[in-house]
């Protein structure tokens, strides 16, 4: 199982307390190093855009800023790799890009999230 540790993410004060991140391939995910907060992804366009699906940190952890910490983990791995981003999350989509929108500019540019769990083509 391939995983790869990511720098600790944040800034000023707060970056000494800022957890770590784990980018571990093998689940397609970022997770913190206790595993118990993720970030889950699925690879589509042979590996060009990285579609974040799920969010998850548990209650005993929420009101901690991990979720904005796994997201800029996410999207930092996308920008070095050259990675477009689908928000299908909405914590992603509806919380993260609206409070952090200079992330904007590696969005996936055709609206492929609408159509993404339809079952039907037309």
């Amino acid at each position: 199982m391939a995983t790869t540790r990511i720098s600790e993410v944040g800034g000023g004060a707060a970056a000494a307390e800022a957890p770590k991140i784990v980018w571990n391939e093998a689940k397609h995910r970022f997770e913190t190093e206790d595993k118990k907060a993720y970030i889950e992804y699925v690879l589509r366009n042979d590996g060009k855009v990285m579609d974040l699906v799920h969010t998850f940190v548990p209650s005993s952890k929420r009101g901690l800023g991990l979720a904005s910490h796994l997201c800029v983990a996410a999207f930092n791995h996308a920008k070095s790799h050259s990675i477009s981003i689908i928000p299908t999350c909405s914590y992603v989509s509806d919380t993260f890009l609206l409070r952090n929108p200079t992330w904007n500019s590696l969005l996936y540019s055709e609206d492929v999230k609408s159509n993404i769990g339809t079952s039907s083509a037309l």
